[in-house]
């Protein structure tokens, strides 16, 4: 087999409910932070394509948002989302909290993927947490399906099985040449990036549901002459109850949330940035086609 033949490249779809652990996943078989994370569930809306390089194979991760029963506009599209990134991929990887039973939403996600009659890889994720009975239980619940080719037991926040599960997708993807520069790790834009990155702030430093309803846009971005980048955002949400929560006591909450902001942009862009952020009452961004068509999401899913 000659070194042409043996360059692989294809995709790999994480699918999963909320807040099994995808996107810690991802950003861990990458090496490097391409999803937002948060202990709160769904914080990931859009798809977002990690790409890892294993050897002379090319593996672009879509991790997509968590699927679930949704109701409004956004959550549809959402999870049509979801389904669509798996959809196009040559691999699927089901992503399964173990440290807890299979909830309704694994339930909903194991039944669709039987009627698609496709195989996939079982990820049970946070095996470093889980109960032992739980995890047995769960192992053999899932292997009785039938749906996957193989079971992975890893911990993404330790790295623990990481290894074996890198080694089977680099042999699972098609052989064809690469579809990115070696040293990308991600298609994400900028633009899109500065504003995921300040919602994460939100979810970070916001309590219960108000983040869900926020939406951050990046409304304008200046490469300077010096090497630096002035980014200008807004924050949308719902209310002026809510305006003045994330605003907070003399400004400072959104000061905070602009600095720990500003910090990760400028460790994942390698340079100065002057994060500003504008806190603006939006009752309906909801239906705004603007922001779905940002996001990647289809507004009439």
């Amino acid at each position: 087999m000659t070194e042409a033949e043996q360059i692989r490249c294809g995709f790999v779809a994480v699918i999963g409910a909320p807040n099994a652990g995808k996107s810690t996943l991802v950003n861990a078989l990458v090496g490097a932070k391409v999803s937002i994370v948060s202990p709160k569930a769904q914080t990931t809306r859009t798809i977002v394509r990690g790409i890892a390089m294993y050897g002379a194979a090319q593996v672009i991760y879509v991790d997509t948002p968590g699927i679930f029963a949704a109701k409004q506009r956004l959550d549809r599209a959402m999870v049509a989302a979801a389904w669509a990134g798996a959809a196009e991929a040559e691999v699927i990887m089901f992503v399964v909290d173990a440290a807890r039973k299979l909830d309704a939403d694994s339930e909903r996600i194991l039944g669709q993927l039987k009627d698609s009659g496709r195989k996939a890889l079982l990820v049970l994720n946070k095996v470093d947490i889980a109960d032992k009975q739980i995890l047995l239980d769960l192992t053999r619940r899932l292997n009785d399906a039938g749906s996957f080719s193989e079971i992975f037991m890893v911990s993404a926040l330790t790295g623990d099985g990481l290894d074996r599960v890198k080694e089977r997708i680099a042999s699972s993807v098609p052989q064809g040449p690469w579809l990115f520069p070696e040293d990308d790790v991600s298609d994400m834009p900028a633009r899109l990036l500065a504003a995921e990155i300040t919602r994460e702030q939100l979810f970070m430093q916001l309590n219960q549901e108000l983040p869900y309803s926020c939406a951050v846009e990046t409304e304008r971005w200046e490469d300077r002459k010096d090497g630096s980048s002035r980014v200008e955002q807004n924050i949308y949400v719902s209310r002026d109850n809510h305006k003045a929560i994330v605003l907070g006591e003399g400004g400072k909450r959104i000061k905070n949330i602009g600095a720990k902001a500003r910090a990760e942009l400028e460790k994942l862009l390698d340079r100065k940035v002057h994060l500003f952020l504008h806190v603006k009452v939006k009752e309906n961004w909801r239906e705004d086609r603007g922001l779905f068509a940002a996001w990647g999401l289809d507004f009439n899913a």
